[in-house]
């Protein structure tokens, strides 16, 4: 089987409706959209969110809370994910994106206590719990806090 022969079952696909194609196919004429008005115009209909000219939602609620574009985003890892390295090898963000731990390298990693480590490992991150830091030296390792 090649993907150039595949094809859907008989009957799951129905073909567009094609309108504006002559009167005798009963989509001619106005194909389908009535006679004048704003919506049987090319390009025609109310944006979204308009109301008609009452006052629309979105601004008769009350606006509250704020925020910030300086926060700082990590990409969270635990230690119970941590146990599928070996002893004594070397964790940063691109082993942790190629593992699949974090969605890709360029977030910062934030390392936190859930779960236990009973390996040496040298953890390179851009924070880390106290928790988490004194578990993983408990085990022997290290934790390298490195800002970007």
């Amino acid at each position: 089987m090649d993907l150039n022969s595949l094809s859907p079952p008989a009957g799951s696909r129905k073909k567009p409706k094609r309108v504006g194609r002559g009167e005798s196919s009963g989509w001619g004429k106005t194909a389908g959209r009535g006679h004048k008005g704003q919506k049987a115009r090319s390009g025609g209909g109310a944006a979204p969110g308009f109301e008609g000219g009452q006052m629309p939602l979105q601004r008769r609620l009350p606006k509250r809370g704020f925020t910030n574009i300086f926060k700082k985003t990590y990409a969270l890892v635990n230690l119970d994910a941590l146990e599928a390295f070996a002893a004594g090898s070397v964790i940063d963000a691109q082993i942790l994106a190629a593992a699949g731990l974090i969605r890709h390298n360029k977030l910062s990693v934030k390392l936190l206590a859930k779960g236990v480590i009973d390996k040496p490992l040298v953890i390179k991150v851009q924070a880390a719990s106290e928790k988490a830091a004194e578990l993983v030296r408990a085990a022997g390792g290290t934790v390298e806090i490195n800002v970007l």
